[in-house]
């Protein structure tokens, strides 16, 4: 006897009628049905499932303020992050400081030994050119090189102990006609292995002591050597021909080399810990993007801050592109010290004029319309110490005319050039920030800081309340 099923429905409920089973369905018929609604709600439930995990996405992203740090190369973008780590995040700094050992004394020696370099590249061109010159280098200065040789080696074996991305080769000689001034070859390290570095090099008494025991020769060696030539060090650094012969040559270095040059006692013993100072003066470029998180305030439903250091050299800048979404604030460094020279990527382009073309660029982005632009002109210890020394700002920018040859008055003019950007560039009106710095001073970095945050998290509150 046949078997029909019966549904009751009430024919008034349109989603009754939508959702009932058609009439004289068979069983094969309802079997195929039921797979299809299985297989409905299971697909169904996978988007409320991303649906339920991109709100709690967005949600911790409300509670999540994105910094980036923009600027050119060596405009001082990581040491104003180590500012932050510093003034933010106090403990793990405490922590990773050790681990600088090794790049402070790789930037001792890389100083050095571009003096050096200058120094053989002078008597070689004397004795291979015949040119005439006030000062001869004589024998009295090729002992210094013999005695400072083992310092090559020193630096080599630091830069493999960081994880140098490129091979070891001789340092580039460029004339000295050139308008691009002369230094030791840049190297890099990538981000992970330097944070893997940081790791695994705190000391004994952190969670990885196994590699600092495998480091520490290396360091101890490299000491010892810097140890033994550090008379010789400090006399040619002292040498008034030296500062001379680098100044004809236009013989770069570092902007610290002064600092650890004349700190060479206190960095080359045995048991030698790195200081704050010390850590914010060392350079060490790393390529792709850094990227830390901090709590810069101390009321539990403070948002946490991502602040991002992405590379500033000419080849790196195609990457940030993809970190203007969603960032909240720019943090730009100015180097407004660098009126006189050129960039090293492009030594037809003079580096403050980089900086005005990379600001413009800041400024007209749509994507970055609504961010908060903060702008720090930065190196005026450097500034202050050019114009002491009677360089002149209007040879270089011919558009400062007969203003004062003064800090102040160089100051006010680019800050106003700066600012005259974000008002003509900007998409819509909004405003700007702007900070006169030395990321090398500590003191006034934790107040510029401290208003910086003060300002971003008013702002992030006030746009909160919008939404």
């Amino acid at each position: 006897m046949a078997f029909s099923v019966v549904f009751h429905h009430d024919a008034t409920d349109p989603l009754a009628v939508i959702s009932a089973p058609p009439p004289n369905e068979s069983s094969h018929e309802r079997a195929a049905r039921e797979e299809r609604e299985i297989e409905a709600q299971r697909i169904s439930d996978l988007i409320d499932d991303e649906i339920r995990a991109e709100r709690a996405v967005r949600k911790k992203e409300e509670n999540v303020v994105k910094i980036l740090l923009l600027g050119q190369s060596e405009s001082g973008k990581s040491t104003t992050l180590k500012n932050f780590r510093m003034r933010f995040a106090r403990d793990r700094w405490i922590e990773e400081r050790a681990s600088w050992r090794a790049v402070i004394l790789l930037n001792l020696v890389r100083s050095a030994n571009t003096i050096l370099d200058a120094l053989s590249q002078e008597m070689d061109d004397v004795e291979q050119d015949g040119l005439d010159s006030a000062f001869k280098f004589d024998d009295y200065y090729r002992q210094y090189k013999v005695r400072l040789s083992p310092l090559q080696a020193v630096e080599s074996n630091l830069k493999r102990l960081l994880g140098a991305t490129e091979d070891i080769q001789p340092r580039k000689q460029i004339s000295p006609t050139t308008i691009i001034p002369n230094g030791s070859q840049e190297f890099f390290v990538r981000s992970r292995s330097w944070r893997n570095f940081l790791q695994t090099t705190q000391g004994p008494d952190s969670e990885s002591p196994r590699h600092f025991q495998q480091d520490l020769p290396t360091l101890l060696d490299s000491t010892d050597v810097i140890a033994n030539g550090k008379d010789d060090i400090k006399t040619l650094w002292r040498d008034s021909h030296i500062q001379a012969m680098l100044w004809k040559r236009k013989t770069r270095l570092e902007d610290s080399a002064g600092f650890f040059l004349d700190s060479i006692d206190r960095l080359s013993v045995r048991d030698y810990e790195p200081t704050d100072e010390d850590v914010l003066r060392a350079r060490l470029r790393t390529l792709d993007i850094q990227e830390h998180e901090l709590i810069v305030d101390d009321e539990t439903d403070a948002p946490k801050w991502k602040i991002f250091d992405v590379g500033g050299s000419r080849t790196q800048r195609h990457a940030w592109l993809p970190y203007f979404d969603q960032v909240n604030a720019v943090i730009f460094l100015a180097p407004i010290s660098c009126f006189d020279e050129r960039l090293l990527e492009d030594p037809r382009v003079n580096r403050l004029e980089d900086s005005f073309i990379l600001w413009k660029a800041i400024c007209s982005s749509k994507l970055l319309s609504r961010t908060i632009l903060i702008l720090f002109l930065n190196k005026m210890d450097i500034l202050e110490q050019k114009i002491r020394h009677g360089v002149m700002v209007k040879r270089f920018l011919p558009s400062y005319g007969d203003r004062p040859n003064e800090t102040n008055d160089v100051v006010k003019y680019l800050r106003q050039k700066f600012k005259d950007t974000v008002r003509y560039c900007s998409p819509e009106p909004r405003v700007c920030h702007i900070y006169p710095t030395s990321v090398i001073d500590t003191k006034n970095m934790s107040v510029t800081l401290i208003s910086v945050r003060d300002g971003i998290l008013r702002e992030h509150l006030k746009r909160a309340d919008l939404f």
